[in-house]
C-alpha cells in the first residue's frame, strides 16, 4: 500500500470518528406520588415544589453520579383511594421505571403503594407526611422510610397541650381510615392516661354530603371543645363548618391534617382559640429552608413542606452512597447518610454533600426538620404548637 492510499484511509477513518454520535447518559428518573387531588389537595403543590427543589438542587450541582440529571415523574395518590394509588405507583415503577419514590401522602394510601407496589419490586419509598404509628412496623424488607413522626407521638403531645389549656372534657371525631384511626386512639389514650375525659367519640368519612348527624352526636356529649382529626380540604372542613353554624361548637383542637390556609380560607365563622400541633421545628435548617423555599415561590412554613425536601434529599444522598442508581443500593445507604457519623448537611448543600460522598467520605443529612431517623426508617419528630387568631396561624412554642 503505498503512502498516499495509507493517508486517504487515515484522513477517513478521521472523519468518521469525527462524526459518530456521542449520547449523553440517561437523566435519573424520580417519582413523586402525593394527592393533588382529594381531600389534601391545597396542601400537596408546595409539598410536590419542595421535593423538586431538591431534586433540582441535585441536578444543578453537576455532582451526582458524575453530573446525572434527575427527571421527575409525579402521579396522584387521591390521598384516599388505595386502588387509584396503587395504579399510579404501579406506572411509576413498572412504566416510568423511577428509581424511587418521593410519597406517599396520606398513612392508608402510602400502605397500599408500599405493600403491593414499591416493597414487592425493591423500590425505595421516603414519604414525608404519612404518620400512622400503623407503619411503624410494616414488612417492608429495608424499602419504606419517613420523615415525618409517628403519630403515636403526636396524639402525646397533642393530649398533654389540651390538658394544660384547662380543657378536662373533649369529644373526639376523626376520618375512618388509617390515620384518624390511629391519631385518635393514640390522642385519647394520652389524654384518659392524664386524667382527661372523653365524652363522645364519632368516626366521619371524607365525602359526605351532609355532617349533621355526626355534629349533633358530638354536640350531645356536652364537651366544650371537639378535636377533629381529619383533612383540612373534606370531612374536617364540614364538621368544623356545621359545629359553628349550629352553635355545637366553636373552638377545636387539629392536627397537622387539619393544618393549612384553607380552612382559615373556607370556614365562614371565627376559629379564635383553636389551637393544635404540626410536625416543625425552629432549628437553623428550617429558618435556611424557609428563605429557599420563598425565593422560589414555595410557603415554606406549610405543612410537610420541609419534610418533602427532606425526602427527596435523601434518596439522592442514599444513591450517591450506592455509587449506581441500583434500586437496592439506594435502599441500604439511607440510614448511612441520614445519621451520624458524618459532615451535617444543610438545605442548599446538596452538591456539597455529594462532593463529600462521592470522595468516599461520610454525611450526616439535618436538612430543614432535623432529620434524625430511628432504627425503622422513621423521624422522631418535633411538633409546632399553633393557635388560630383571627384569620392566621400563630406559633406558641416548639416541642
Amino acid at each position: 500500500m503505498n503512502t498516499n492510499s495509507i493517508l486517504k484511509r487515515l484522513a477517513l477513518f478521521l472523519v468518521g470518528a469525527l462524526i459518530i454520535p456521542t449520547f449523553a447518559a440517561a437523566d435519573i428518573k424520580m417519582g413523586i406520588i402525593l394527592g393533588f387531588t382529594g381531600p389534601i389537595e391545597s396542601l400537596t403543590p408546595d409539598m410536590g415544589n419542595s421535593a423538586e427543589l431538591a431534586f433540582k438542587e441535585v441536578s444543578d450541582s453537576g455532582q451526582l453520579l458524575g453530573g446525572q440529571k434527575v427527571k421527575v415523574v409525579r402521579a396522584d395518590s387521591t390521598c384516599i383511594d388505595a386502588a387509584a394509588a396503587t395504579a399510579a405507583a404501579e406506572r411509576l415503577i413498572t412504566s416510568d421505571k423511577v428509581v424511587g419514590i418521593m410519597g406517599a401522602d396520606c398513612s392508608g394510601v402510602t400502605t397500599a403503594i408500599a405493600n403491593n407496589v414499591a416493597i414487592p419490586n425493591g423500590v425505595t419509598m421516603v414519604s414525608p407526611s404519612a404518620t400512622s404509628p400503623a407503619l411503624t412496623t410494616i414488612a417492608d424488607n429495608g424499602y419504606f422510610f419517613r420523615t415525618a413522626p409517628s403519630d403515636a407521638r403526636q396524639g402525646q403531645v397533642l393530649a398533654q397541650i389540651t390538658m394544660e389549656r384547662g380543657f378536662n372534657d373533649v369529644a373526639v371525631t376523626f376520618i375512618n381510615n388509617d390515620y384518624g384511626k390511629g391519631l385518635s386512639d393514640s390522642f385519647i389514650n394520652a389524654y384518659k392516661g392524664l386524667g382527661g375525659k372523653v365524652s363522645a367519640v364519632v368516626p366521619h368519612e371524607a365525602d359526605k354530603a351532609d355532617f349533621s348527624a355526626e355534629v349533633a352526636a358530638l354536640n350531645a356529649s356536652g364537651a366544650s371543645i371537639l378535636a377533629v382529626f381529619g383533612y383540612v380540604d373534606q370531612g374536617g372542613n364540614h364538621i368544623i363548618q356545621g359545629s359553628i353554624d349550629s352553635g355545637a361548637f366553636d373552638k377545636f383542637i387539629l392536627a397537622d391534617g387539619m393544618f393549612g390556609e384553607s380552612l382559615l380560607k373556607n370556614i365562614d365563622g371565627d376559629l379564635s382559640g383553636t389551637f393544635g400541633t404540626v410536625p416543625g421545628t425552629d432549628s437553623k435548617g428550617a429558618a435556611s429552608f424557609a428563605k429557599m423555599a420563598t425565593s422560589a415561590g414555595i410557603k415554606g412554613g406549610g405543612p410537610f413542606t420541609g419534610e418533602s425536601y427532606d425526602a427527596a434529599a435523601l434518596l439522592m444522598l442514599a444513591m450517591q452512597s450506592g455509587g449506581s442508581t441500583d434500586r437496592a443500593a439506594l435502599a441500604s445507604n439511607v440510614l448511612a447518610v441520614a445519621n451520624t457519623p458524618g459532615e451535617k448537611i444543610m438545605p442548599g448543600e446538596l452538591g456539597k454533600a455529594l462532593r463529600i460522598l462521592a470522595n468516599g467520605g461520610a454525611v450526616d443529612y439535618v436538612g430543614a426538620t432535623n432529620v434524625e431517623l430511628t432504627g425503622v426508617g422513621e423521624a422522631a419528630g418535633s411538633y409546632k404548637e399553633f393557635e388560630v387568631k383571627g384569620k392566621a396561624f400563630s406559633t406558641v412554642r416548639f416541642r
